[in-house]
């Protein structure tokens, strides 16, 4: 089993995580954590005879002997973590639990104060920033080279296409962006009622401000969730385009932000 859990990534040990710790509350225990380790031990190839009760309960037994460090019976995600991943995915897992993003706002706000050169990319030297940053929201300490190893391996593990530098799609599989909040809704809606209430509840999710108009982030964050819904993988230069188009379409007083009647007038829908 060791060697298959090189495959294993933050994603993936918290997609089957969350599956056994249905209520959240950051442990699983008795049963559930026997039915973890054999739809673990499943997943990575095992034979059948060695995901018998008898051998989830040995392992089991030899794993809370070594690893549950508060002797309370249960296991906690950090301590299974600690066991299952690399140093630097276990760091990863424990941002994406403590810091989750539920939208896309938040997300182009880090994108754009990262992205330093507006380049449409990430580079090695941004991210480094990125990380460094983060140990110090966590106030965790660390060395000039052990953030440079982070670095390369989170850059060897998120940056796909081997070019150096992280586009908004890898950036958003490092921050565990949570759904498009746009998939919530029909686009065509049968009434002009239904539309104008969905579209009530799209804006009032973009503006994070409450100022009654998208500006800065909130036109990103907003542009960012719209062009996923036609084409799945954007960047950053993808991004800049589109956006400049929608306020070229839609600022129709040409300060820079759109107001809620001119958002609704782009989309065809009157408000009153």
């Amino acid at each position: 089993m060791d060697g298959a859990l090189h495959s294993l990534d933050a994603a993936a040990f918290l997609h089957i995580w969350q599956h056994f710790d249905a209520d959240d509350n950051g442990y699983i225990d008795g049963k559930e954590l026997d039915a973890f380790f054999q739809h673990m031990l499943g997943t990575f190839g095992m034979k059948r005879e060695e995901t018998t009760e008898d051998h989830i309960r040995r392992l089991r037994q030899r794993l809370m002997s070594a690893r549950d460090s508060t002797a309370d019976g249960r296991l906690q995600i950090q301590e299974l973590a600690t066991m299952m991943l690399p140093e630097e995915e276990n760091f990863l897992l424990l941002f994406r639990r403590e810091t989750p993003l539920d939208n896309s706002v938040e997300f182009m706000r880090i994108w754009r104060k990262y992205d330093s050169d507006s380049s449409g990319f990430i580079s090695a030297t941004e991210l480094k920033g990125f990380l460094q940053d983060l140990f110090l929201q966590h106030r965790k300490s660390i060395t000039p080279s052990k953030l440079q190893e982070y670095t390369d391996s989170m850059m060897k593990m998120f940056d796909k296409n081997k070019d150096g530098r992280l586009d908004l799609n890898d950036l958003a599989r490092i921050l565990a962006l949570k759904e498009n909040f746009l998939l919530k809704f029909k686009m065509d809606a049968c009434s002009q009622e239904d539309r104008k209430r969905d579209f009530d509840k799209i804006f009032a999710h973009y503006d994070v401000s409450k100022t009654g108009a998208l500006e800065g982030p909130e036109v990103d964050g907003f542009v960012k969730d719209m062009m996923e819904l036609v084409k799945p993988s954007i960047s950053g230069t993808d991004l800049d385009k589109f956006r400049k188009a929608l306020l070229g379409h839609c600022d129709i007083n040409g300060d820079g932000k759109i107001q809620k009647n001119e958002l609704a007038l782009c989309l065809g829908l009157k408000l009153s």
